[in-house]
């Protein structure tokens, strides 16, 4: 069950049904998805230039960084997703709005999207889309404006995650939760911070979330591989920032229900930190590490 799973390690919200494969599928257009990101990527390049100043450019950067640290990174990936750490339900739903207020989807479609990924990454093979094995140009087309049908797909139970009222609401409403942070940001700035605030906003995280994820499985450091897996993970070092330590991937990979993903002497993770905070304030409980999970019999090390 998405989020609550008693294994650490497991991919939580996919079911293996008789036949599923990840190998064998095409590739088609996704309309809703293809849309919206093409939309705000045209609102960015066109409007941004034309709307730029100190103000705005503020703007941008707080409502990405805080996006991605409190919404995508914490509340998305490390609590509802891999349930790496427990916090009161109010709080998880805080965190699970701004992650779908970052703008890529609602957050069964982000479970869905992952753990199907996730789940496919670990087999001995699967499609090229699963891995993002196609040159960048493609592979971007691919993420940003299709979706993968496989011909033998697993099931998938959501658990109480896809049961809860306001994640259902979220889910109809993804696109419309940009609504009231617009009208928030004309009254403080006008179209300028709508512009960046939004638009900008929403196509640098898209974006940038597909450029990241495309490196990480293409090139990079290793300390870690999966024994049996047909897709090994690389840390993304320049990445670790920006991303909230969602960069080191190839951590993630080894030890994909931490909570902190940063895990070696260098490496910045500001989600863990934010965790840790949350921890101290009496906000967040059960936080896993790789010290409290156990070993993982198929991890090897990487060579130099």
């Amino acid at each position: 069950m998405s989020g609550d799973h008693p294994d650490p390690c497991a991919v939580n919200s996919l079911v293996e049904t008789p036949g599923c494969s990840p190998v064998e599928g095409r590739v088609v257009w996704d309309p809703i998805h293809s849309i919206w990101n093409g939309g705000m990527l045209a609102g960015a390049l066109v409007l941004g230039p034309l709307t730029v100043s100190p103000g705005a450019a503020a703007v941008f950067a707080i409502t990405t960084g805080a996006g991605l640290l409190l919404g995508h990174s914490v509340g998305f990936h490390r609590r509802l997703i891999h349930g790496s750490f427990k916090c009161p339900l109010w709080l998880e739903h805080v965190l699970v709005w701004v992650g779908t207020a970052v703008g890529m989807s609602g957050p069964f479609w982000m479970i869905r999207t992952h753990d199907l990924r996730d789940w496919a990454q670990r087999q001995a093979d699967c499609h090229d889309y699963l891995a993002h094995r196609r040159p960048m140009l493609i592979d971007a087309v691919w993420q940003m404006h299709c979706r993968l049908k496989l011909m033998h797909p697993p099931a998938f139970d959501l658990g109480r995650v896809g049961r809860d009222r306001f994640y259902r609401l979220l889910e109809r409403t993804w696109m419309l939760q940009q609504v009231p942070i617009a009208a928030g940001l004309y009254l403080m700035g006008g179209w300028g911070f709508v512009v960046w605030g939004v638009c900008a906003r929403v196509a640098a995280s898209v974006s940038g979330h597909w450029f990241v994820g495309h490196l990480a499985h293409r090139r990079g450091p290793q300390s870690w591989l999966v024994e049996g897996a047909g897709v090994q993970a690389h840390d993304v070092p320049w990445a670790a920032i920006p991303t909230m330590g969602e960069a080191w991937h190839n951590n993630h990979h080894a030890f994909p229900g931490s909570a902190r993903i940063g895990l070696y002497p260098g490496q910045s993770d500001w989600g863990y930190r934010f965790i840790r905070l949350l921890e101290r304030l009496g906000l967040a409980w059960d936080v896993r590490t790789p010290e409290t999970m156990g070993d993982r019999k198929v991890l090897v090390p990487a060579k130099p």
